[in-house]
């Protein structure tokens, strides 16, 4: 089991749903027959078994899934994986992950966010020799840059990248479908919008697994809130990253790693791969 929390209880992905989705309270009684009171209870943190699996289908929610995650019966796996590393720090109430990924042979690293503090992922380089040169923003939400002159004071001649859809003050723009390397490794570019105008997700071969660094576009067991469009953001993930492959580790924003192929089978926000 991971050592990091999920992200999100089962309240936050009902939330989510009915906030996105415009869905009241009286509607969601009158399509199941669940009680408002029970359903404000369950959207308090409050469960209902009963009722909340007599109100998935309606939300567009896998039932069985969402009923795992209320009774907390599961983790992703771990991921260990050599060039790739997560940094995990407090922001207010919440915490807020970076990613370091190197090329081993060549040495050349990238940090994917700075989360809260980087200081373990700026140790982390000097503790490998390695050589800083990208900083990729998946996303311009104070709590994955607020930590750049950090950063740039460490690697003054660092390039740091972000979708040109939410450009960021001293950012390169690039386009989506842009392609970038890190020594050997390769960096193509997805557009996962939804949470956000221009949020990215990463994807990242040769290292010994493929890897998806997706922002706040899905979390273990759940998925960003739709600020921008929830529309956009469950299609977009729906295209983006569950056409990766299966093994595909994927590094979000808040909360453990995990993998397209848990995702499917643990998701309650897509019901179709169950």
């Amino acid at each position: 089991m991971s050592a990091i929390p999920l992200e999100d209880n089962f309240e936050d992905i009902i939330g989510k749903t009915m906030r996105g989705t415009g869905m009241a309270d009286g509607v969601l009684e009158f399509l199941t027959g669940v009680p408002e009171e029970t359903i404000a209870k369950l959207k308090d943190g409050e469960l209902d078994e009963d009722g909340l699996v007599k109100i998935a289908s309606s939300l567009g929610l896998d039932a069985g899934t969402l009923l795992e995650r209320a009774r907390e019966a599961w983790a992703p796996e771990p991921v260990d994986l050599v060039g790739l590393r997560q940094f995990n720090t407090d922001f207010d109430d919440m915490t807020v992950n970076s990613y370091l990924v190197w090329d081993e042979s060549s040495k050349e690293a990238a940090l994917f966010d700075t989360g809260a503090d980087c200081s373990g992922a700026l140790a982390a380089v000097e503790e490998m020799g390695l050589s800083l040169k990208t900083l990729f923003l998946t996303h311009t939400h104070l709590d994955h840059i607020i930590d750049r002159e950090k950063v740039a004071a460490h690697s003054p001649d660092i390039l740091t990248l972000v979708n040109s859809l939410e450009p960021a003050k001293g950012a390169k723009r690039f386009a989506v479908g842009d392609a970038f390397s890190i020594g050997t490794l390769r960096v193509s570019t997805r557009l996962t919008r939804g949470h956000s105008p221009g949020g990215t997700t990463y994807v990242i071969a040769g290292l010994p697994k493929a890897v998806a660094i997706v922002g706040d576009a899905i979390f273990a067991q759940s998925m960003g809130g739709g600020l921008i469009s929830f529309h956009d953001a469950l299609a977009t993930n729906r295209k983006e990253i569950f056409s990766l492959q299966d093994e595909t580790v994927l590094c979000p924003g808040h909360g453990p790693m995990t993998t397209v192929g848990e995702e499917k089978a643990h998701n309650p926000f897509y019901p179709e791969f169950k």
